[in-house]
């Protein structure tokens, strides 16, 4: 992650120098700590206008835990309504992606409550993550479940999964971050089988490091948020994002079909049947600059019901001989050397870079073990063909487009299979791109097969050996004998967890 800040004088490291904390010690409780003064705490305490604060964190709810930096300055007060909050200025370093956006948080609990709409999927792992005790200890007048707390109380409260553990003040305990060494409370509970923890410092709005887990009733309990504090500085006057500037290659997505409904789905077994792939995807026909949306699971060769754990993957796109490297990675484009999916389901979101043409997705498995170890399991993978259109509105005119002839050549050499040709012509076609003379539906009862001379037709096309109208006789051919369906109703697609149908019968 990109460093915003100089190293920390000793100064900015003594956050405790205003009071004291006992040295660590191997002092565990079963809840409760005491402290000189018996002191409280709340997310949020002593936040004020000028602090600036830097964090490595992630959460399980984005990319299941995939870490990424963001960089918080206090720039001062905003009134919402009549309630007086903060407005805080952000940067968030993702792989090669910057964010810069800003957010309101409640000065009695600090909770986002808005700001710009580029950081809402970022906002949602702060809030369950760096400021997840304020539902525990906030500003709020004491009494009850609200207000600060003290360190020295057997339970903060009850967390919401079943069997309500406890959240309790542990231990006291000197903890080393990137920001410096500290003197913390350790705030826990146990859920799931594992013990979770969160470091807080006295006086100081928000805990320096924490991990915790998800609750489940059986395996191994997944991470569900860890964060560290990087950095941190008091007073600072002036913006320091000024000069941070956010990539311009944002992709226009005016025209684009919405990604909403995962309607298209593949299973298949990979190349060397190392393992089960479920790819779901939107659009139903992905468009060239527009965004596109995967979900994949991973599934055991044994038990297509089973998802794998600890998957390192990438979802690449090849050329027509599929030689690597690739036209593209998805994990390069994110800055990472993979993908990663503890749980087995991995869902990717992603903009079309590839020209009108059929492209080659390849899900390409490394195999299957926790991050920064390399696997062991076999490499293997699973090719997708998939048509790409051009966006409506653009230069693509009503005659064959010419990436037609490319697509008709491969066929015709055994580079792309029928199926991947036929389903692009038949888009074409039903979408008026490519346009075919009037031709009547046949019911499709003689034999499944393209006969060999369309191929060689295609491949004669493709050299400029004949005209556009003898290729398209060819494709009338295939519409008369009901080899190609050209469906009637154009917004039908097929239904979830099913496989996308066949333009061959």
């Amino acid at each position: 992650m990109k460093a915003l800040f100089l190293v920390l004088t000793i100064s900015s490291i003594m956050i405790l120098g205003s009071f004291s904390i006992p040295s660590a010690m191997a002092q565990v409780q079963a809840g409760g700590v005491e402290l000189p003064g018996d002191p409280t705490w709340f997310a949020g305490e002593g936040l004020k206008k000028g602090d600036l604060f830097s964090y490595s964190m992630c959460h399980v709810d984005y990319r299941e835990c995939v870490n990424f930096e963001m960089d918080m300055w206090v720039k001062g007060d905003i009134k919402t309504g009549t309630e007086d909050k903060w407005l805080v200025d952000v940067v968030v370093y993702d792989g090669n992606q910057v964010i810069k956006g800003n957010m309101t948080v409640g000065k009695l609990a600090p909770e986002p409550s808005g700001g710009t709409e580029n950081l809402s999927v970022y906002r949602g792992a702060y809030k369950s993550s760096i400021v997840w005790l304020s539902a525990f200890a906030n500003g709020y007048d004491e009494g009850g479940d609200k207000g600060p707390k003290k360190f020295s109380a057997k339970s903060w409260g009850k967390i919401a999964n079943i069997g309500g553990e406890q959240v309790v003040p542990l231990a006291i305990e000197k903890v080393t971050v990137k920001a410096g060494t500290f003197d913390t409370v350790v705030i826990s509970w146990k859920t799931g089988g594992v013990r979770s923890n969160v470091w807080v410092v006295d006086n100081f709005p928000f805990p320096v490091k924490a991990h915790t887990y998800t609750h489940v009733s059986s395996g191994i309990p997944p991470t569900e948020y860890q964060f560290e504090l990087l950095d941190y500085k008091e007073n600072v006057t002036k913006d320091p994002f000024a000069n941070v500037k956010p990539p311009s290659n944002v992709a226009d997505i005016k025209g684009c079909p919405n990604t909403d409904s995962l309607n298209k789905s593949i299973k298949r077994p990979t190349k060397n049947f190392e393992y089960q792939i479920h790819a779901y995807y939107s659009p139903d026909f992905p468009v060239e600059g527009c965004p596109m949306k995967w979900q994949i699971n991973f599934l055991s060769k044994y038990h297509d019901t089973e998802f794998l754990n600890q998957v390192q993957f990438d979802l690449m796109v090849v050329d027509e001989k599929f030689t690597l490297p690739p036209l593209r990675s998805v994990a390069q484009d994110q800055g990472y050397p993979y993908l990663y999916s503890p749980s087995g389901l991995a869902t990717i979101d992603m903009t079309v870079n590839h020209e009108p043409g059929i492209a080659h997705f390849v899900v390409y498995i490394y195999g299957l073990a926790p991050q920064g170890i390399v696997p062991s399991n076999p490499i293997d993978y699973l090719v997708i063909d998939l048509p790409i259109t051009a966006k409506s509105g653009s230069s693509v005119t009503s005659n064959i487009p010419s990436w037609i002839k490319n697509n008709a050549g491969w066929w015709a050499d055994g580079s792309i299979d029928d199926n991947s040709f036929v389903q692009g012509i038949q888009f074409l076609i039903k979408e008026g791109i490519m346009k075919i003379p009037s031709t009547t539906q046949g019911t499709g009862t003689g034999p499944n097969q393209i006969p060999s001379w369309i191929k060689n037709n295609a491949g004669w096309w493709a050299d400029d050996s004949i005209d556009d109208n003898s290729f398209v006789q060819g494709i009338q051919f295939l519409i008369k004998e009901g080899i190609m369906k050209i469906p009637r109703d154009t917004s039908s697609s097929s239904s979830g967890g099913s496989e996308p149908p066949s333009w061959l019968d």
